[in-house]
């Protein structure tokens, strides 16, 4: 039987033990497929390009989404509390529709977020700028600083979907949902089908949502936001900004004014 001599095995005190280049490759290694793990499944950050949610999300936030709580059927890990999308939450969803890419042949499905309003089987409608649901007026948002409008000025977004359907610029934006949204409206409302969710932006007078675009599927809904780890002042559409350039400026505009333009009070800001 082999001895093996403690004294070669336990360093003396003060004495450093070194790491062999392979132990700190598979230390580094471990550490990134944890956190591949971690922004692949389980979370993912987000950044908010537009004010269409202001002023709960402003534009430059940037948001860690639980990718777990909602995902239907994948109840794969028993101490996370598995739920169906509520009334209310905030969600990161899969527009339903794709967007025209320029030059592009391949229909691209943007990431939007925007706040749950109605759930399958819900009867909606706007009157005044005020969301009704199954017959009860909803409260506005309370970070929402804007009013409604006159009826003369915006009357597709404070007065839905009584105002004719027809799909034109300022109204339904699809040929689609223009057609389809007839066969979901009783009696005024329009009806949630099943499997289906109704979403809207906070700041409602600038949200392209399921007014414009109709209901999301159930399966593209990704996660909701659970807090804020850093929100920068950011001009609205800045971050849609097309080409390498305006990505490298905005970069180093961002390098220069890092302490001066980070929003420190929403650090860490859980979303609601």
């Amino acid at each position: 039987m082999t001895k093996i001599n403690a004294a070669d095995t336990i360093p003396a005190a003060g004495q450093k033990t070194g790491e062999t280049f392979f132990e700190a490759i598979a230390s580094y290694a471990a550490v990134f497929v944890v956190g591949l793990f971690i922004f692949s499944f389980i979370g993912q950050n987000f950044v908010i390009p537009s004010g269409s949610m202001e002023n709960t999300l402003l534009v430059g936030d940037h948001l860690f989404v639980d990718r777990v709580t909602l995902s239907p059927g994948h109840n794969w890990f028993p101490l996370i509390h598995y739920r169906e999308p509520q009334h209310g939450d905030i969600i990161v969803f899969y527009k339903p529709v794709p967007d025209d890419v320029p030059g592009s042949d391949t229909p691209q499905y943007n990431y939007l977020v925007k706040r749950l309003i109605g759930v399958p089987g819900d009867h909606i409608h706007l009157h005044a700028g005020v969301v009704y649901i199954n017959g009860v007026p909803q409260e506005f948002p309370k970070t929402w600083s804007d009013t409604p409008a006159d009826f003369s000025e915006k009357p597709f977004l404070d007065e839905f979907p009584s105002y004719p359907v027809v799909p034109e610029p300022g109204n339904y934006k699809t040929e689609q949902w223009a057609t389809e949204i007839n066969s979901h409206i009783v009696n005024g409302d329009l009806v949630v089908p099943p499997g289906k969710y109704f979403m809207m932006g906070d700041h409602r007078h600038d949200s392209a949502d399921s007014r414009f675009w109709g209901f999301v599927p159930r399966e593209n809904i990704v996660g909701r936001p659970l807090f804020n780890y850093w929100s920068f002042q950011t001009p609205d559409g800045q971050l849609e900004q097309p080409g390498i350039a305006a990505k490298i400026s905005w970069m180093g505009h961002v390098v220069v004014h890092f302490f001066t333009d980070t929003r420190w009070s929403r650090t860490f800001k859980v979303m609601r």
